[in-house]
């Protein structure tokens, strides 16, 4: 098993709102995490501590449960996480805010039987077949909200985790069941990526290559060649800027099963 993962913020004045994990336990199996904290526009949340705090613990306590829970489904150890999340700062913040702190998630958790996977909001995971063949795991709810929309703090924050717009995992465990879940046999599958959407815009923002040929560099040249690619499109002045940031923060985690 080869398992490779970076993480790089989008800028030196802002702390990464990514978090990333993988865990290989020696019971066999192993477990990826990728989890891109929703950036909140200026001004209040409702939430003293920030997203990269969010993130982290949301994200210890999905891998932990993944590891540790192999009878749970992705979806239910997602609610619990999400939970436990929001128990550690009820007390102190409003989780009813509309932003407060949420995040996209993808969860891989593999055994010698299958492999399962979840994944909330525009983050991307891989699915690679022995035979080469890419297969791209997607929430496209988010993509499918016009982007003069977007543009609207207030028309964003109307569809922010509401029937008809888009969901992340904020502080009610409901959104679980909202998440695109799956399973495989561990046999159909060679390999699996998950990035944020900092990293997945080589390809769907930038097309520099098809899903394929991005967990081709993956493989030859790690998540970090992944990231140093993405920054060197961003940084071409020929290139128009990806959309809402020239630069994001951006993760990918690779796993040879």
């Amino acid at each position: 098993m080869r398992i490779d993962l970076a993480t790089a913020p989008g800028s030196q004045e802002r702390p990464n709102e990514d978090w990333v994990s993988a865990s290989a336990p020696a019971s066999g199996g192993g477990v990826l995490v990728a989890l891109d904290g929703v950036t909140p526009p200026a001004g209040d949340d409702g939430c003293v501590h920030g997203v990269p705090w969010f993130t982290a613990r949301l994200g210890g306590r999905l891998t932990e449960l993944s590891g540790s829970r192999r009878d749970m489904p992705l979806d239910r150890i997602l609610a619990e996480a999400v939970r436990a999340t929001a128990e550690a700062h009820h007390d102190t913040c409003d989780l009813s805010h509309v932003r407060t702190p949420q995040a996209t998630v993808v969860v891989v958790r593999w055994d010698e039987a299958y492999v399962e996977h979840l994944v909330l909001s525009d983050s991307v995971l891989l699915l690679q077949a022995p035979g080469g063949e890419v297969t791209a795991v997607l929430d496209d709810r988010l993509d499918r909200v016009p982007r003069e929309v977007l543009r609207s703090v207030a028309a964003t924050d109307a569809l922010r985790n509401a029937e008809g717009g888009f969901f992340t995992a904020a502080a009610d465990p409901v959104v679980a069941a909202r998440a695109v879940t799956g399973r495989t046999p561990r046999g159909r599958v060679r390999a699996v990526a998950a990035l944020t959407d900092g990293a997945s815009r080589w390809t769907d923002t930038f097309g520099e290559g098809d899903w394929a040929e991005c967990l081709a560099v993956l493989r030859k040249e790690g998540a970090e060649g992944l990231i140093d690619r993405v920054r060197a499109v961003e940084c071409d002045p020929a290139r128009p800027p990806a959309r809402y940031k020239r630069h994001d923060d951006a993760s990918a985690v690779y796993a040879e099963l």
